[in-house]
């Protein structure tokens, strides 16, 4: 796969800037910004992308692979949320927090206070 991308460098810079993108728009954005700072933000991640397409076809570094799984990565959690969101909306949402005992939550917090003043 490296050799295909080092054949294939316009390949290898576009993969990677759209990579750096949507990380971005999905990790890093908050709100819409006005549109000359839109405009230097994704030139920024375009001087980015070249600095990376370097180290990929130069050094021999796996940045489309890492970039990749990142994005899939993201993607996983995603569709978690999703599934959760939907499992919520059909079951009213009567689930138990993580934890294996059948005690209620203030119950548990008093116990771990409890517990932690032994310690100390």
């Amino acid at each position: 796969m490296q050799k295909w991308l080092v054949d294939h460098p316009w390949i290898t810079y576009i993969l990677i800037y759209v990579f750096l993108v949507y990380i971005y728009n999905k990790v890093f954005r908050i709100r819409k910004l006005p549109l000359l700072k839109d405009a230097v933000i994704y030139l920024t991640i375009a001087v980015g992308a070249f600095i990376l397409l370097l180290f990929q076809l130069d050094l021999e570094l796996p940045i489309v692979v890492s970039l990749g799984v990142a994005v899939a990565l993201m993607l996983i959690v995603r569709i978690r949320y999703w599934f959760t969101d939907r499992s919520k909306a059909k079951g009213g949402g009567n689930e138990q927090p993580a934890g294996n005992s059948d005690k209620p939550a203030a119950e548990e917090v008093e116990g771990e206070r409890s517990g932690q003043s032994d310690r100390s």
